[in-house]
């Protein structure tokens, strides 16, 4: 992958979460904001430490930048978008682990012709029935 195609910068990653919107399967979770800055999308790419050490954390990235790379034509432009790698995509052979990127992304809606998937359970404004701080039960 192209290195001006890398998101790297703590505010660029902090930017999207604050302002983005996310979808997730059991594998990874997406998060994507529109920006007219770039031509083409940005990738970024978060994997935790509680995933192993630095050379499965690296191996995943390489893998997942790889399988990017090889469908870019597929992906939207003007997108900024941070790919988030979860626990159980550690034990997905390469095809999977590209099916399962794939899916999320055409969830999202990121991927050319797919819409956005409903989000269920979703809901908007404050949560009803919980009580705040102060009060008792």
């Amino acid at each position: 992958m192209q290195r001006k195609l890398r998101l790297r910068n703590r505010e660029d990653f902090g930017r999207i979460y604050r302002h983005g919107r996310s979808f997730a399967n059991s594998q990874f979770v997406v998060y994507w904001r529109h920006e007219t800055r770039t031509e083409r999308f940005r990738l970024g790419i978060s994997a935790s430490s509680k995933l192993g050490g630095a050379v499965v954390r690296n191996r995943l990235r390489r893998m997942i930048k790889e399988i990017v790379r090889l469908n870019a034509d597929k992906l939207n432009d003007g997108l900024d978008l941070i790919l988030i790698v979860r626990k159980p995509a550690l034990v997905l052979p390469y095809k999977e682990m590209e099916g399962s990127v794939l899916h999320v992304l055409r969830k999202a809606g990121l991927l050319k012709g797919s819409k956005p998937a409903e989000r269920t359970g979703f809901r908007k404004g404050p949560q009803t029935g919980r009580k705040s701080r102060g009060q008792s039960r």
